[in-house]
């Protein structure tokens, strides 16, 4: 017989169900990685108890895009933009990004990310195979999938290796284990990917069910060099190719055209949005609020630590938040509706909110408890404001994933975090004859 774990004695439960919920004084029950039950406080009973006396408890963050591995890479290409980053990122993953580094990165990016809260990623970058078994010796809940550029790369696979190895993807995954994630096939863009090979993709994508994810219009280089060599958008090269015949998520998204915009609502397709990094990179600001208008699903990310220098979903809900204000209006900034984009709406971007994003009965046990008993945390007025505006990384206490809790009294439990931060910091003192170079 399984354990049965309640998490008892909740101040504030925010579910993020289609009532958008807040229940005081609740309790759940979590029977291996499913929610069993949702009551009031003292009324459920199990093998194990835990008391969330003075805390909120919410649905686990989503970080619909990053790059976990470049946590090694934070604070290496700083003062440029997106041309500039790239040139001095793909020098130093030159030096040093092989299998086993990119699985300490991903290991310690991983940490990050359990530790503020969220417990899953779409997590895109080279040697998946590794960075995925690194995520799961964490306990994160990690959405990988195979990479195709039209050239080697620095992973030096040819275009028939990458197709290859994609095809055998579903059955690593098994083989590797960890918490569900669904199939995903990551082609990085559509101006390192021709539309021949996007079609290769979108054809195998169909036949292993996977759903989509790559790099799109971050930029308006970006457009321009697209619309220059195939005198198309991104969007309507993605139409044209059969990508966006299966689920398909943009890392992104900043220069959507309208019709762009309408192509992608009716294609059912998703945009992650990580305010963060366009702004850093002088990227542009992305008008989610006309997306969201417009139908498309809309997630947040965090992108990579080389661009965001963090992981911490809760700055990306506060950056997404002032660009609304920006961009629109604060009359349209609304606290609950940007918090449900880092949870049940993330989800939705990704195909998967049957199984994640709220705090329902059948759905999988993806926790975060969060400690109120702090002066930034006091009083509340309004929860969701709260959550958005005030609650930080460094208030999360303990986080469960997939009914396993993975975090306690803010400490990681499935892994040594100072083992951890060790290697990195030894792993990149390679780095050091590149500094000063560009």
């Amino acid at each position: 017989m399984s354990e049965r774990i309640v998490i008892d004695e909740i101040d504030y439960l925010i579910t993020c169900d289609e009532e958008n919920r807040v229940l005081r004084n609740a309790a759940i029950a979590i029977e291996r990685d499913e929610i069993v039950e949702i009551g009031s406080s003292g009324s459920l009973t199990g093998s194990k108890s835990v008391s969330a006396k003075g805390r909120i408890v919410t649905p686990g963050l989503i970080n619909t895009h990053t790059h976990l591995a470049m946590t090694l890479l934070r604070g290496w290409a700083e003062g440029v933009d997106l041309d500039g980053f790239l040139k001095k990122v793909w020098a130093a993953e030159g030096a040093i990004m092989d299998e086993a580094t990119c699985k300490l990165g991903t290991e310690l990016g991983a940490l990050e990310a359990i530790l503020s809260g969220t417990t899953t990623t779409l997590d895109m970058y080279l040697h998946p195979q590794a960075t995925h078994e690194g995520a799961v010796n964490v306990g994160l809940r990690h959405i990988a999938g195979p990479i195709f550029f039209d050239f080697p790369g620095l992973d030096s696979l040819e275009w028939p290796d990458r197709i290859a190895f994609a095809r055998s993807w579903p059955k690593r995954l098994v083989e590797i284990g960890g918490p569900w994630i669904p199939t995903y096939l990551m082609p990085h863009s559509t101006y390192t990917d021709s539309p021949e090979h996007l079609l290769e993709v979108s054809e195998l994508a169909k036949e292993i069910d996977a759903s989509i994810h790559l790099h799109v219009s971050e930029t308006l280089a970006e457009n321009e060099d697209v619309q220059g060599r195939y005198q198309k958008s991104p969007v309507q090269i993605l139409e044209s190719s059969g990508i966006l015949d299966r689920h398909t998520i943009y890392g992104h998204g900043v220069h959507l055209s309208e019709s762009d915009v309408a192509t992608t609502a009716r294609r059912n397709g998703a945009v992650a949005h990580c305010p963060g990094s366009n702004m850093k990179l002088g990227s542009g600001l992305a008008d989610i609020g006309s997306y969201i208008q417009a139908g498309v699903k809309v997630g947040l990310g965090t992108d990579g630590c080389s661009s965001s220098n963090d992981l911490d979903m809760w700055q990306a809900m506060r950056m997404a938040a002032h660009l609304i204000a920006i961009k629109r209006s604060p009359t349209e900034v609304d606290a609950c509706a940007i918090f449900r984009l880092a949870t049940i709406e993330g989800a939705k971007a990704l195909g998967i909110a049957s199984r994640i994003g709220s705090i329902e009965v059948g759905k999988c046990a993806d926790i975060v408890s969060i400690e109120l008993s702090k002066p930034h945390l006091t009083p509340i007025h309004d929860i969701f404001a709260l959550l958005v505006f005030a609650v930080g990384r460094g208030d999360v206490t303990d986080v469960w994933i997939d009914g396993e809790q993975v975090v306690s009294a803010s400490k990681a439990i499935k892994v040594d975090a100072t083992k951890i931060m060790s290697q990195a910091n030894e792993r990149v003192k390679a780095l050091e004859s590149l500094k000063g170079t560009f």
